[in-house]
């Protein structure tokens, strides 16, 4: 027995020798922080573009096969493809490929609550990636509530990130810039006065990298750098920019949008902080590999939404401002008016000479906007005009300025006094956004805006041409 003692005595000496002998370089191997290395790939701003997630796809798979990868998003899924926003389910098929690309997070962009509470419902549990928003509360709504923030682990990469979503929507209320009428049961924050809640979350969650995961826009994205300066990155959305730059030694990256674009973050990282970064902003557009599983569903989708039946013809092409001009003398005919307005952030495409599909009709007004009309004074008319501080585009009559007075006048240019009652045609966004001056009860009509244009076009042969229309005014 003291035989057997003394012979793993000595065994594991001799096995603590070898374990601490001296290697090839003849130094003795100390424990290190060693170098972690991660690829973030980032879109935003997609705007229901879906022809490119085949080859996101299949960049993004390739590079699983090398190191370390997470997908993220900076917000604005939803609302400028027709083969989205009128599917069955809107909305639906850019939540199945992003759960089929793999995206780990996103945060949520202010076009996400286009489709109104009870959709935003739904996408967001069929979500297989996580949603993150520190400046809203879901309340009763029945959405699912985000995380503020949310910490990814890829391996031995731990990397948390804080969503924001922007709040500029209405002059006299917090709410993103959405139709307000579809976010009445929600409660949002301006994002710098929740920020600072969360300055120490990298310590909280003994994270590599906190990341703010943004839908404010470049210069609040800088800005936050400036003043909130606790991230070590910061990834955008919102302007569509094409951002790379640093402000306060923290890197700011934004990818364009509608899928143009694909941004490539590689980092390494040591002791909690960035060692090194390389940046690659891939233009999908001269990439040619796809993943074909993938390109076969979306053309599958493509085909199924019956949008390519010619509706009408275009004698030539028109810029945003002749769509508006256009937009707006067709409502004024559909819904039997005296005058009608449009937004200019409505028009959200030209139009192209040739013919017209109805899929152009939906990408050029892709909100579902209803249509209501109102009965107002041209005193109450000039009263929105001064009191809004927004350009619109008009049809019926003249609007002019004449120093500090607004002048109406009816199509046979007539001066039309303050107490002359017209009827007045708009998308009920407008209204929703500028209640101060819409006081009455609507007449809400069976149709939205983009279907009364469907409509006009599909029963009229007569060829469009307003390239020669000015009807825009801003009161200055």
């Amino acid at each position: 027995m003291k035989f057997l003692k003394i012979f793993l005595t000595y065994t594991l000496f001799s096995f603590l020798i070898i374990a601490c002998s001296k290697n090839e370089n003849n130094t003795i191997p100390i424990p290190q922080n060693t170098s972690k290395e991660v690829t973030i790939f980032h879109i935003n701003d997609q705007h229901g573009s879906l022809e490119n997630f085949s080859k996101i796809k299949y960049i993004i798979d390739k590079e699983k096969e090398e190191t370390n990868v997470m997908v993220v998003c900076g917000g604005d899924i939803f609302s400028g493809n027709p083969v989205v926003d009128n599917h069955d389910k809107k909305g639906f098929p850019m939540i199945d490929l992003m759960n089929k690309v793999g995206f780990d997070i996103s945060t949520i962009g202010n076009h996400e609550f286009d489709y109104g509470e009870v959709i935003l419902k739904d996408r967001f549990q069929q979500a297989q990636f996580s949603w993150i928003c520190a400046n809203v509360d879901m309340n009763t709504s029945g959405i699912p509530e985000p995380n503020e923030y949310k910490t990814i682990i890829k391996n031995d990469v731990k990397i948390t990130f804080l969503g924001l979503v922007e709040t500029n929507g209405k002059e006299d209320d917090i709410i993103p810039s959405t139709h307000p009428w579809r976010v009445q049961n929600l409660t949002f924050q301006k994002y710098n006065s929740v920020i600072d809640n969360y300055s120490q979350i990298k310590e909280t969650e003994n994270s590599d990298l906190y990341i703010a995961l943004t839908h404010l826009g470049e210069n609040t994205d800088k800005n936050i750098a400036t003043n909130y300066p606790y991230f070590d990155l910061i990834i955008g959305g919102h302007s569509h920019s094409k951002t790379n730059t640093t402000v306060n030694n923290i890197p700011i990256f934004q990818a364009g949008s509608n899928l143009n674009y694909l941004g490539k973050i590689k980092l390494t990282i040591k002791d909690k902080e960035i060692e090194n970064l390389t940046y690659d902003l891939i233009n999908l557009s001269t990439y040619s590999n796809y993943d074909s599983t993938l390109k076969s569903l979306i053309d599958t989708y493509n085909e199924n939404a019956n949008l390519d039946q010619v509706i009408g013809f275009s004698e030539a092409y028109h810029g945003r401002a002749q769509v508006g001009f256009f937009y707006t003398d067709v409502l004024k005919n559909e819904m039997n008016v005296d005058i009608t307005f449009q937004n200019t952030g409505g028009v959200r495409a030209d139009l192209n000479e040739g013919d017209i599909l109805k899929r152009e009709i939906y990408t050029i007004d892709p909100f579902n906007n209803g249509s209501v009309t109102y009965t107002m004074t041209v005193a109450e008319i000039k009263n929105f005009l001064k009191g809004s501080g927004s350009g619109f585009y008009y049809s019926g009559g003249k609007i002019e300025q004449d120093g500090n007075e607004i002048v109406i006048k009816n199509d046979a240019n007539d001066i039309l006094s303050n107490n002359t009652n017209l009827t007045i045609g708009i998308n009920d966004y407008i209204p929703a956004v500028y209640d101060t001056y819409f006081t009455q009860t609507p007449t809400f009509l069976p149709y939205t805006t983009a279907e009364a244009i469907i409509n006009y076009l599909s029963n009229n042969s007569s060829p469009i041409n307003f390239t020669n229309y000015n009807n825009y005014f801003k009161f200055e």
